[in-house]
């Protein structure tokens, strides 16, 4: 797997035009099929902010400012949203891929090694994702529901073969 974090810029808009522009952009330099990945915090007080741009956020304000932004609010439902994107080549348009799970921002709990994962708590759970065993995060994480419709994608296209 070929990285291109400083080759592709830091795109900006909606989370699906965002994933779509930055799959293109990777396929073009790549000169081939590509795939990438974007994960968004989108706080439903704020309209889906700090969505795309959560990792400015945590690196900016960390938990405690990211728990901040919500006071005032009665609001403080949350999802975590994973946009893979996949392009065939340059000249394709790219197909995206979204998974969402549904939680609420609290304060921070569990290690704060991985992220916004020690602030939020999916919906039906009494622990952060930072506090789920590894299994438990990974049945009803974001990334593996996108990385499902992703799986599914490419296994009807093989089959149509």
């Amino acid at each position: 797997m070929t990285a291109l974090p400083k080759l592709v810029p830091e795109l900006q808009g909606e989370t699906q035009d965002i994933a779509k522009q930055k799959c293109r952009l990777a396929s073009e330099i790549l000169n081939g099929p590509c795939m990438t990945e974007d994960t968004a915090l989108c706080f439903n007080a704020l309209n889906g902010l700090p969505g795309p741009y959560i990792k400015w956020f945590q690196d900016s304000i960390g938990h405690v400012g990211l728990n901040k932004m919500l006071d005032g609010f009665d609001d403080r439902s949350a999802y975590a949203l994973c946009t893979f994107a996949f392009c065939e080549g340059p000249g394709h348009e790219p197909i995206v891929f979204e998974g969402r799970t549904h939680g609420k921002i609290v304060t921070a709990r569990g290690p704060g090694v991985f992220g916004w994962d020690a602030i939020f708590l999916p919906d039906g759970f009494d622990q952060t994702f930072a506090q789920l065993d590894k299994v438990t995060k990974n049945s009803i994480s974001h990334r593996g529901k996108a990385l499902d419709a992703l799986k599914t994608f490419f296994l009807e296209k093989q089959q149509q073969k």
